[in-house]
């Protein structure tokens, strides 16, 4: 049987076997403990689960710490959808930024090489070295010449948070050589890009933004290998970032309607992208749906489709970004991304506040992620917010 298009995992991954529970609906598994049939057994699950392993047929799950059935069987639903092995989810994307370090580290390897632009809070936590890990800043072109015999890891976005910077993952992958590849397809999802598909290692989702869709979860998950997935629950065990199983439930729901989302989504932002690129207020629209180029190309090769999100940059400076983000009624003025509202936000003074002034993105530019309102009622927000800096 051929794979399933992403329409269809979508909405089946991860429960294949709830026909034979007799149930529709996931089940939601809440014990913080689980009894032990006996005093070895117990231990050798605890041993077992705690070095990053899966419990054994009809092994105790010890405690929620160390595993949970709906956590897994949402890691079991996105590892479908990402063409990977499988899965570790965690409290938040920044977890799962940090358990992927913390695993680097304590491999001896601590050096990362990452590619701007990436998102504020992995960029800062980089920056910052306080996992004990050391940086080096590169552009795609000049990875293979960073690379050293202890780099850990290669970091990158495409889309880029917040420019939209378009990277050439399965190039990466190849300059990387032996160094794994980390990239964030928060911007994307599995629906518009496979970053594994193009040999990339580990493949990181903040839940928070489209899978969940609806501004109401935290989490975040990493899709990679199964010794990687050993590796990072085997922090995840220690540090204690395990996903909740409520929140997980949510994702896996959130999975069922995220092709369909991020289809409309991405129609409506074409639309609005058009607009703005003919309006006179806006010096520059960063959208993949507008590439050129070699961009173009990128987009044509590794994505299905130019996604939600997109970024502009104003005539009148960070002034009229500031008034523009501030006068939008419909429109929400916050961080976040990929829900069924559109939102807007300054990155520079917000998600990227913390990244050096050297790296950070203009003061111009305001990033948007474009929801399942109509695009006439998104454009007439923008129109009016727009008018504010003449």
């Amino acid at each position: 049987m051929t794979t399933p298009d992403p329409h269809t995992l979508a909405v089946h991954a991860g429960r294949h076997d709830l026909t034979a529970l007799g149930v529709h609906a996931a089940p939601i598994d809440l014990s913080s403990t689980s009894p032990l049939p006996d005093v070895e057994a117990g231990g050798d699950a605890y041993e077992q689960l705690a070095g990053g392993g899966r419990p054994g047929e009809g092994q105790s799950h010890v405690y929620q710490r160390l595993w949970n059935p709906t956590v897994a069987r949402f890691e079991d639903a996105l590892a479908e959808l990402e063409h990977t092995d499988e899965a570790v989810a965690f409290a938040s994307g920044m977890a799962a930024v940090s358990a992927t370090l913390l695993a680097c580290v304590a491999a001896g390897k601590p050096h990362v090489v990452a590619v701007r632009p990436l998102y504020g809070g992995t960029d800062h936590l980089l920056g910052t070295g306080m996992l004990g890990t050391e940086v080096t800043w590169a552009t795609p072109e000049e990875v293979a010449g960073a690379i050293t015999d202890r780099t850990g890891l290669v970091v990158c976005e495409s889309p880029g948070n917040p420019t939209l910077d378009l990277v050439d993952l399965a190039a990466v992958v190849e300059a990387a050589g032996e160094a794994p590849v980390l990239v964030d397809n928060t911007f994307a999802t599995p629906i518009l890009q496979n970053p594994a598909d193009l040999g990339v290692d580990l493949v990181l989702h903040s839940l928070t933004k489209a899978i969940g869709g609806h501004g109401d979860l935290l989490g975040g998950a990493v899709a990679c290998s199964s010794e990687w997935a050993t590796r990072l629950r085997q922090v995840r065990a220690v540090t204690g970032g395990l996903l909740a199983p409520q929140v997980a439930y949510l994702a896996h729901r959130g999975l069922q309607t995220l092709a369909v989302r991020v289809e409309t989504a991405t129609r409506t932002a074409q639309e609005v992208a058009a607009w703005l690129d003919g309006h006179e207020a806006v010096a520059e629209v960063l959208y993949p749906g507008l590439a050129t180029g070699e961009d173009a190309e990128i987009v044509a090769r590794q994505m299905r489709g130019p996604g939600s999100m997109l970024a502009f940059r104003l005539q009148g400076g960070y002034e009229a970004a500031s008034r523009t983000a501030s006068a939008t009624q419909m429109i929400v003025h916050a961080v976040s991304l990929g829900g069924v509202d559109t939102l807007v936000q300054h990155p520079a003074a917000l998600t990227h506040r913390p990244v050096p002034a050297d790296a950070r993105p203009a003061a111009d530019v305001l990033r948007l992620s474009v929801g399942l309102e109509s695009a006439s009622d998104i454009i007439a927000d923008l129109e009016q917010s727009l008018a504010q800096t003449a």
